[in-house]
């Protein structure tokens, strides 16, 4: 790991790793048999989304208008479940048990269901979703962040816009100041962080081939940043497989999905602040 990681960095992400990513992992194996239509309940009571609706709710988005989507979101929303719930469980391109919607578009191009335009247009209709959800419904958090900041990113180069926009969701509704640039240069990213203040920078990886620029460009976030502890999350289907290579790269952690990596990214900067007072 860099230089800015520490022991107890390290301490705390394989604490994670061992009690929330490894067995989400796990349960996701194991229920990878399970029959085609059969309702694999992902949270308890109202709060829930099954493998059915996700499976029923994937296609739609290739044929049908992002209004006809949201009126399902928002019987979804009506019956009880949760703006969060809908996010990670429906809409994520990671899911904590199955692949929600957004990776079977990506199976359906793989497999020659749709083609690139479809699949292109299939996810603007899901960030439409995202953008009306966050309109509609916003957060009591959203204005506060505890002076607590975050860039969301994806790689310079790397097309994972969809993943970024959901982090960026996620953390805002959990209480943190967020900046998600969008198709910046490297140069521009080195800019800004060097010229303004963050807690932690995340970076999306939408791409295997662009894994091995990350250990250069997280040094280089580190050299020229304006908070000389900060921290440096990474994220992708590449990390949720091996969330070994986030060590690998260099970076502080990874996180199989979005609620984890604010447990991850809250924990990474409880420790920098406890190391500061010492």
């Amino acid at each position: 790991m860099q230089h800015a990681a520490s022991h107890h960095h390290d301490f705390c992400i394989s604490k994670l790793i061992e009690a929330e990513i490894i067995p989400r992992l796990l349960v996701a194996h194991a229920t990878e048999g399970a029959g085609q239509g059969e309702p694999i309940i992902l949270m308890s009571g109202v709060d829930a989304i099954t493998s059915a609706e996700v499976e029923a709710f994937a296609p739609l988005t290739l044929s049908v208008e992002a209004a006809e989507l949201l009126d399902q979101v928002e019987n979804m929303l009506g019956r009880g479940v949760s703006v969060e719930t809908l996010l990670l469980d429906l809409l994520a391109p990671t899911a904590r048990l199955l692949a929600p919607t957004a990776r079977l578009l990506g199976q359906y191009w793989e497999e020659d269901r749709c083609d690139f335009v479809e699949v292109t247009m299939g996810l603007w209709r899901l960030q439409e979703i995202v953008h009306e959800i966050s309109a509609r419904m916003p957060s009591a958090c959203q204005s506060g962040g505890g002076g607590h900041r975050i860039m969301i990113t994806a790689l310079p180069g790397d097309q994972h816009s969809f993943a970024g926009l959901l982090l960026d969701e996620i953390f805002s509704r959990n209480g943190w100041t967020t900046d998600r640039p969008v198709d910046v240069s490297l140069g521009d990213l080195l800019g800004r962080v060097a010229g303004e203040w963050f807690d932690i920078v995340a970076l999306t990886i939408g791409t295997d081939s662009h894994i091995g620029a990350l250990p250069s460009v997280i040094a280089s976030l580190r050299n020229v940043s304006r908070n000389p502890q900060l921290c440096i999350m990474v994220g992708g289907p590449a990390f949720v497989l091996h969330p070994e290579l986030a060590v690998e790269v260099g970076a502080d952690g990874t996180a199989a999905d979005a609620s984890l990596a604010v447990k991850l990214a809250s924990e990474l900067v409880a420790a920098q602040e406890r190391e500061a007072i010492y």
